[in-house]
């Protein structure tokens, strides 16, 4: 009897302290996914690059604006400059990944290094040498939105807003089921008036890209509209400047639109945890398409299959219950066809779509 007795007085506290440790690991209930195209690991970790800035054909004339907004005597200066919430507050709660400065490595698996086939391999876990254009028809394989909407827990509770036209196409938005606005798509049915509003000015804007993409402007109002108005469990956000002002060859422009990402970064941030159902339990996860060149630093405007160092990237990451590493320092090497079974993860799905995926990442 009194060995029995004991054990229980063992056995309960041990219960109790395993049932606390599986709670913090199963707080997120949301996920927020956030792109940026094209943006290079370069300058999120070392922030502005003074050869590019200093070259007349890439800072737009105005180098006393770049050098006044992000230059800093070291690369960590420079980078809290460029991306402060990043580098304040997500490196300190949470963990960023890509620095091959450290030898942690992100890269992308397909071979083409360009955006369907980067944000294809990113969703669906696959890296389909097949998918090797931007026009690429309707993507044939089930992405981890798609999955998810599948799932009750999920179900009617998945969107995604992009900047770029094509991905109705990548995300198969016919097949898949899940709204995505993307390019010049309104949202339309019962809308808010700010939503009403932003669709107007949508229409109305000013169209650097013809209608094959609009200013990341409105893709971050009209997700944020849809965000405090619908409550999305999943939801997906895409922006696109960053990779058109590079390939136009506009170095302040490229920096901006990083820093103007943050921002918005933030402000995602501070309304999930200014919100009951969203506070403490939701994911953010950031990451990008491909990388850009740099071993010839006038590749930098460029990405693809012949220019070094684009299948380079990163990502980061801050969610209930995952152990913050800040900066990544390990040597490591990761690839985006593991980001799907990583993002189903932190929402304790197994995502089976049918076809070969990278493995989760554990964090």
């Amino acid at each position: 009897m009194m060995e029995a007795t004991n054990i229980k007085k063992s056995f309960f506290p041990l219960l109790g302290m395993i049932l606390i440790f599986h709670t913090a690991l199963g707080q997120t209930e949301n996920v927020i996914i956030i792109t940026t195209d094209g943006l290079r690991w370069q300058e999120v970790f070392e922030g502005m690059d003074s050869a590019i800035a200093n070259n007349r054909r890439f800072n737009e004339g105005d180098s006393n604006y770049i050098y006044k907004n992000y230059w800093a005597p070291t690369a960590m200066e420079r980078r809290k400059k460029l991306m402060p919430f990043t580098w304040e507050f997500i490196a300190d709660k949470g963990s960023v990944y890509g620095n091959r400065n450290f030898g942690n490595k992100v890269d992308v698996a397909n071979p083409h290094w360009f955006s369907y086939p980067g944000y294809s391999e990113i969703f669906t876990g696959y890296a389909d040498p097949a998918i090797n254009s931007n026009s690429f028809p309707p993507n044939p394989h089930i992405n981890v939105l798609e999955f998810l909407n599948q799932q009750p827990r999920f179900k009617g509770k998945v969107a995604a807003f992009a900047a770029w036209s094509a991905f109705d196409r990548i995300l198969n938005e016919n097949r898949s089921g899940i709204p995505v606005i993307n390019g010049f798509d309104t949202v339309s049915g019962k809308i808010t008036y700010q939503q009403h509003l932003i669709n107007r000015m949508l229409l109305s804007s000013y169209k650097p890209w013809g209608e094959d993409e609009c200013l990341d402007v409105f893709t971050h109002f009209s997700a944020m509209e849809y965000l405090k108005t619908n409550k999305p469990k999943v939801l997906y956000i895409s922006c696109g400047e960053t990779d058109e002002w590079a390939h136009a060859g506009k170095y302040r422009s490229y920096l901006d639109a990083a820093n103007q990402v943050d921002k918005w970064i933030e402000e995602i941030w501070n309304y999930v945890q200014s919100t009951n159902q969203y506070k403490n339990k939701t994911a953010l996860f950031i990451t990008t398409d491909h990388g850009r060149g740099d071993v010839i630093k006038e590749e930098w405007q460029h990405h693809g299959a012949k220019i070094a160092g684009a299948s380079e990237t990163w990502f980061a990451v801050i969610a209930p219950g995952v152990k913050s590493v800040g900066e990544a320092k390990s040597v490591n090497q990761f690839y985006a066809n593991q980001f799907a079974q990583t993002i189903a993860s932190l929402l304790h799905v197994n995502f089976n779509p049918g076809h070969p995926t990278g493995d989760r990442i554990k964090f």
